[in-house]
């Protein structure tokens, strides 16, 4: 079988960290052979480490996208970017993974989600989480009707400090915002995920620029004091989400807060037969999942803790970064659906990017 041909957009963090690693442990399926960065030297340097002999090296991704032996094409640029890239690459008839979120807005979403329809090449986003074990385990569970009908929900994505003072994460004109965008998109995918319920009636939230600009709010900051002068997202942000089906979700999100509980990439679901809780981040050495019901006159609780350590993408892909990776590739091949769908990250963004509205204008935003 020959091998699925892969040019990457943007070789920086979440490339190297991620995507680099998982790719190469599916050498069996894909291999790299085109590389764009506008910092040339970062391409070359992927080239050199992770590419075939005479591999494409430019900073210019309508090069990449002209090239005809790229088959498949990962963009891991800022998010504002997303949605012109991946446009472009569907127009050029490649099939297209794009790193989280889909987009910083919902009409960039909405043009990306057009342009695969009309290619009819595959598309999905990087929402790893969902492969990892004690997620597949819930949503197996939601599957099967274990806890009965959800509804009421809590999608954590809350660090007490662990700002990021790499990359544009704190540049507003690069990423479109901050925590919210960031990893309150994991833990708000994971949590409709679960629930199987993507169909918004209403939103309110909240923005917060409280830490950000203190000094001393830098103080313990896992990646090192980030720089208040820059600053230029919130610093934590709270959704309150109401869906047609009569279910609440709230979601929290924060890379700085006054919090003890730093909960990450997590989702508390309550339904009407049981309960459960992902517990990953800061606070937790290693991903749990507990279901919570009453059984023979008692309440209960049964925990699952698979093996391994929390996923921060500091280290090398973790086992759902490969995971993901390589069902993204089997779809390719197979021609089925990825997991990860684009009408699901699409409703990620929308609600997302309404959060961020609802507060600007003090107005509750209605579906």
């Amino acid at each position: 079988m020959a091998k699925l041909k892969i040019g990457m957009i943007g070789c920086g963090g979440i490339a190297n960290q991620k995507h680099f690693p998982a790719l190469k442990n599916c050498e069996d399926l894909a291999e790299l052979v085109a590389f764009c960065d506008i910092k040339i030297e970062r391409a070359e340097k992927a080239a050199e480490e992770y590419g075939t002999d005479g591999a494409q090296v430019t900073a210019d991704y309508t090069k990449l996208l002209a090239n005809p032996d790229v088959e498949v094409v990962h963009v891991c640029t800022p998010n504002v970017s997303h949605s012109e890239i991946t446009v472009a690459a569907f127009e050029a008839g490649k099939h297209v993974y794009v790193e989280k979120p889909m987009s910083h807005s919902t009409e960039e979403a909405e043009k990306m989600v057009e342009a695969w329809k009309k290619a009819g090449t595959k598309f999905t986003v990087g929402y790893q989480n969902r492969f990892r074990a004690e997620v597949q385990n819930l949503h197996a569970a939601c599957q099967a009707g274990d806890l009965g009908e959800i509804y009421y929900a809590k999608a954590h994505a809350v660090r007490r400090r662990a700002v990021p003072t790499w990359g544009v994460f704190p540049d507003k004109s690069q990423q479109g915002g901050g925590p919210l965008i960031d990893i309150g998109t994991h833990a708000l995918d994971i949590t409709l995920w679960c629930m199987d319920d993507y169909d918004v009636e209403s939103i309110s939230g909240s923005v917060y620029e409280k830490l950000g600009h203190l000094p001393q709010a830098t103080e313990g900051n896992l990646f090192g004091p980030w720089d208040p002068e820059t600053y230029e997202v919130e610093d934590s942000a709270m959704g309150f989400i109401k869906m047609k089906s009569g279910a609440t979700i709230m979601l929290e999100a924060a890379w700085a807060i006054n919090m003890l509980d730093s909960r990450e990439a997590s989702t508390t679901l309550c339904g009407t037969k049981a309960g459960a809780e992902v517990r990953s981040g800061m606070s937790y050495p290693k991903n749990e999942l507990v279901y919570n019901r009453g059984r023979n006159g008692q309440l209960m609780e049964e925990t699952l803790t698979p093996a391994g350590e929390v996923a921060y993408f500091g280290g090398g892909a973790g086992e759902e970064g490969t995971l993901d990776a390589r069902q993204w590739l089997e779809a390719i091949i197979n021609d089925t659906d990825p997991l990860v769908k684009p009408e699901q990250a699409l409703a990620v963004t929308r609600i997302l990017d309404n959060i961020y509205k609802a507060a600007a204008t003090g107005k509750e935003v209605r579906f």
